[in-house]
Order: structure tokens, then sequence, then C-alpha cells
């Protein structure tokens, strides 16, 4: 062919400036494009092949190179796929492509979201103008009798095209990079995005570096390709070992420690779709916000965490979805508005319930030893997802202060009957230590709600469960708890009340402190403190959104329970009688009110001063001799 020099049919002075800036935030992506490019020419090579329309050679490999050359400043993609003739040249590269970045300029020039919609417009080749100054392209075609093309462009609208020295079929692209772009000459970067992209494309890819001085030991260097062709996800999941799920796992998320379990997806009816999806195992409750679902296309990888794809609530766990039905790049509005995406996203919903309703009817113990690293998801996926409420609602289980696990039902099974059932929870089991021994010692039990999911998730179940209440444990004093045997009449509890309420706001200094009394059968506590549910509800939202919490805001909520069956009390109301021991009645009002309140949060820094005081003032008392009591 003769050389040949044009115009790209192009109405606009210069797309290439445009592209750099529209792209700027993920200027990686050129190298996504051009080897997903490669990977294209040998697919169509294959198919061809398979056809009987294209000869290919008996020990043919596909195969992808990326060259590194610093001492030209070019980085190079060559591949061993179709090839293009010079007709194919000035189709595909002068006027497709370029049509389509028309289209580009048209519809974005004046926006400054940051879609990824190369390739959506034909763009794929050209991203390599975002690093570069000049690309050439060197390609010969797979039929008999092409003559190999060379193309070049500086990146302003004209190109030149003139033969080839290439040999072998395929296509090498080559970049001599700007000055702004000569990170891409780093070994170790270019390794660090090839694996990001293409850790796993089913064509193998090598890393060169062209040495600046010939190194005979260098050319030597055994080649291995920088990916892994064979990913676990296209394995039939009867063929793999739990083994070789927690290898993959480790490979991929570079998390030593185990998974809990895995789910395998192989379907290719409705739609096409492979990947594994993991259950990490929790170091601390904030690893639930680091969560990772990569999303692939073909092997070659998309994006993180694309919730238009994968349900919000999955964001939590960690795995690898394969999506060939999707194209490799769409904007975020075609997925928000695409309805087969919506049933790839019920799909993934429907097989995590499954994985789980499985796990509960075949293996409740191993489900229960589950439960805690996997509870924070699953509350949260019902929250957010009503289908996957409907699907695992009869397998949400909970912990007990007894270290049990059981379902609402089971915990509910002793209140049949009655009109409204109570589900008692603990939020701090160290803080609420008292109460919970409180409960224990009068046989009843209570389920231990205390991530940060909970707060949510309890008004959540009471909407979905009619007649259902859930109650602090510091929040109410059940009948069971109270002795019929010693319980006051009204008359007496009353006046009781009133002499209490006397002291205990004279010891407290709090004139609008609440009290009441009342006979428990546990004799071992003289007092708790209780705060509505409506109140704590309160206070918990109020520390979630605004930070800081000033308890002076929701004054009168905490109540002073009095146990008239513990000696204490009834003690103390003696001693305030006599004048002689009035002081020593206040003291130990204060004390057992400031132990009340210790049992229930913690003391605010100068109530804590003052309990130290009164502690020492009551250790000097009860230590003086007879003669220093003289």
């Amino acid at each position: 062919m003769a050389k040949e020099k044009g115009n790209l049919s192009i109405h606009t002075e210069n797309i290439f400036p445009i592209i750099k800036k529209w792209l700027y935030s993920e200027r990686d992506i050129f190298i996504r494009e051009l080897i997903s490019n490669s990977a294209d020419a040998i697919s169509k090579l294959k198919k061809l092949s398979d056809m009987g329309e294209a000869r290919i050679e008996d020990d043919f490999k596909p195969r992808i190179e990326v060259i590194i050359d610093k001492e030209n400043k070019t980085l190079s993609i060559d591949d061993n796929g179709i090839g293009m003739t010079a007709e194919e040249v000035k189709k595909y590269i002068n006027q497709i492509a370029f049509s389509g970045a028309r289209d580009f300029i048209e519809k974005y020039h004046d926006k400054t979201d940051d879609q990824q919609i190369i390739g959506h417009f034909g763009l794929g080749f050209y991203s390599s103008f975002m690093v570069s100054e000049r690309v050439y392209i060197d390609t010969l075609s797979y039929m008999e009798g092409a003559e190999a093309v060379h193309w070049e462009s500086s990146g302003d609208t004209e190109y030149s095209m003139e033969p080839s020295d290439r040999k072998g079929r395929g296509t090498r692209v080559t970049l001599k990079l700007d000055d702004e772009s000569q990170e891409y000459l780093d070994t170790w970067k270019m390794r660090e995005i090839i694996r990001k992209y293409f850790e796993f494309l089913q064509y193998e890819i090598y890393l060169k570096e062209i040495p600046e001085k010939k190194d005979d030991k260098d050319e030597k260097k055994e080649e291995k390709p920088i990916n892994d062709t064979s990913p676990l996800w296209l394995k039939n999941p009867r063929d793999c070992t739990d083994e070789e799920y927690k290898k993959f796992y480790h490979q991929v998320f570079t998390d030593f420690n185990d998974p809990l379990f895995w789910i395998h997806i192989n379907m290719d009816y409705p739609f096409n779709m492979k990947g594994i999806i993991y259950f990490p195992k929790l170091r601390h409750e904030f690893d639930t916000l680091e969560g990772k679902i990569k999303l692939y296309y073909n092997q070659v990888f998309v994006a993180d965490n694309i919730k238009e794809v994968i349900p919000e609530f999955l964001l939590l766990l960690k795995g690898c979805l394969d999506c060939p039905d999707l194209p490799l790049n769409v904007s975020r509005s075609f997925l928000q508005n695409e309805g087969y995406v919506q049933k790839i996203s019920a799909h993934i919903t429907k097989k995590v319930a499954d994985k789980l309703q499985l796990l509960f009817k075949k293996d409740r113990e191993g489900y229960n030893k589950y439960w805690d690293d996997i509870h924070p998801f699953v509350k949260y996926g019902c929250i957010r997802e009503d289908k996957f409420y409907d699907r695992v609602k009869d397998i949400l289980i909970y912990k007990t202060i007894n270290d049990k696990y059981v379902t609402l039902e089971e915990y509910l099974k002793p209140q049949e009957g009655k009109d409204e059932k109570k589900v008692y929870y603990v939020s701090d089991e160290k803080q609420q230590a008292q109460y919970i021994k409180m409960f224990k010692d009068n046989d009843m039990d209570a389920v231990v709600l205390n991530s940060m999911i909970d707060t949510h998730f309890i008004s959540f179940m009471e909407s979905r469960k009619d007649k259902v209440k859930f109650i602090g444990v510091d929040a109410d004093i059940s009948g069971d708890m109270k002795d019929d045997g010693k319980e006051l009449d009204e008359k007496e509890k009353k006046k009781i009340l009133e002499e209490n309420e006397k002291i205990f706001r004279e010891a407290t200094s709090k004139s609008n402190l609440k009290v009441n009394v009342e006979s428990l059968k546990s004799e071992t506590i003289p007092a708790i403190i209780l705060l509505s549910e409506e109140s704590r509800r309160f206070r918990e939202m109020s520390r979630t959104f605004g930070g800081n919490f000033n308890a002076d805001l929701f004054p009168g909520e905490e109540t002073l329970v009095l146990n008239m069956s513990n000696p204490l009390i009834p003690n103390i109301m003696k001693l305030y009688r006599d004048e002689n021991r009035k002081a020593d009645a206040l003291l130990a009002a204060s004390y057992i009110y400031d132990l009340a309140v210790m049992n229930h949060r913690q003391l605010d820094p100068e109530s804590m001063v003052k309990f130290i005081e009164k502690s020492n003032d009551l250790l000097c008392r009860v230590t003086r001799t007879e003669e220093e009591k003289e």
C-alpha cells in the first residue's frame, strides 16, 4: 500500500483535550480498554477458526504482551488476535470510533460527573491519547495475502497510514507517553494495574521490560503470565474443595483469616452469571464497613461495589461476580433503569437467602456458631430488602443471656396467649450486668442486641411483628420479678414511697428525682435505675445522629426503684427518723443511688469524684473503733 495521510471525519477541531479532561480521574482506564481490545481480537479469531473461516496454528496459544521501553518512553500492547487490514483500519479507527467520539462530545462536553463511558461510545482505543503525545498501530490481518499496516496520529485530527514491517498476525498499539504519564513506565505500577483489571482474563498476559542495556541473563528468564486464566468461579461447585475456596479468598482479598462460608453461583439461564460470595469472619464490628464485591465482565474487572447490580446489603460481604450479559462500559443511569439488571440483583438476593436457609435447616449448630459474625449483614439485609426479609424471617435468631440461640418464636413461646408479648433485650452486657443477674435469679431470659444495627433492627421488627414489643432489661420491672408474698398494699406503699422520696431527694440534691418502691424476689439488689424504652431510643438516635449527648435534655425519664426486700432500704428509713443518725442515712442513701446509676450508665467525672469521697467516708465509719465512736 502507498503512504497515506488524511483528516479524521469529525467536526470538532480537537477531541483529545476533552477526553483527557473528562477522564483524568480514571487515567488507568486506557490500559483496561487496550487490553480488552486485544482480548476481543483473540476471541474473534478463535470464533472464526471454529467456523472454519480462519486458519490458526495447531499449537496456537492466545497471548497478550505489555511491553515497557523506558529508553524510548513507550508502552506497547501486543496480541496475536485477528488483526486488521488497511480497509478495516480506515473503518474502525478513522470512522466508527470517531463517530462515537463525536456523539460523546455532543452529549457530555458540558457534564462534570464521572461515569465510565469509554467504549460505550466507541472510545476504547482513543483513551490511549489520555496519556500519549503520539500513538502508533502496527497490525496484520488473519486473511491470506493481507499486508501489514502502520497507522499513527499525534492527538489531533490528522493521521498517516503506510506499510508496516510487522511479520506476525495480530495488532500492536504503541503509546509514546507524554511527560505527565511517565509513571506508566514503572514495571511495578503496571503490574498492579493489569492485575486489578485482568487478574482473571481468559488469555495469558505477559509483562515485559526492554532493558536499557542488553543482558543475556534477562533474556533467559522463564516467562510467566501475570494473570490466572481459570478463576475458581468457572469450575463446577461440585469439583471445588474447601481448601480451594479458602485459597482463592486469600488470593483475591489479601485477608489472612479464613472465610466462614461461601456461596458459589453458577448459572446460564435466564442469564449468564458466575461468581463466589464469601461471608468473612469479623474481627470487630467496623469490619462490616469493609466489604467488597468485585464485578467482572467476561473475566475483566469492571468495578467494586456497583450497587445498581449488586444489592446494597450484599456490599457488606466479599466476593467476585462475573456477568457477561452486562456491557463492559455502561452509564450508571442505564443500570438504574434496566429491568434486566434488577432481575440479576433479585437473583443474587435469592441465592444468599437460600444458602442461609440451607445452613439453618441442615446445620443449626453451625448456623448458631456463625451468627455472631453474620448477624449485622442479615439484619441490614432485612431492613433494606423486603424480599430478603420474607425469605429469612423464620431463621432470624437471637443470642440470649444464657448463651443460647433462639428464634423469636422460640423466645416468645412461654408468653403464648398474652395480648402483648415482650422481648427483653440487653444492649451492654458489662454495664447491665446487675440487671442480667436479676433476670437470671428470676429464671427469666433476655436477648443480646448490642451492635450498631440493632437500634434500627428493633424498630424494624416491631413494625413487622404485631403485638410484639422490645423492652430493655433496665426499662421494666416485670411482675415475674416481684415477690407476691411481700407485696405492699396501696396505702402502705404510698406512705413508704413518700418517705423514701424525701430521703433520696435530699441525699442526692435532686428535687425532681423519680422514686418508686417494690418488693422484689431478689434480696441482693437494694435499688436499680429504670429508663423508659421511649427515652432510651430517643437517646440512642441522638447519639447516632448528633454526636455528643446531653442527658439533661431528657429530665425525669430515669426512675430509681427501691427494693423493700433488701434490708438496707428499711434500715435507712429507721436511721433517718433518728436525728442522731440522719446524716448516716443520707450518706447511705446517696451511696445506694450512685451504685444504681453505675449499674445503669457511667458516672460523669464530677459524680465519680464525689462517689470516691463517699466511699472513703463510709469505710472510715465502718472501721472506727469503739473508742473512736465514744
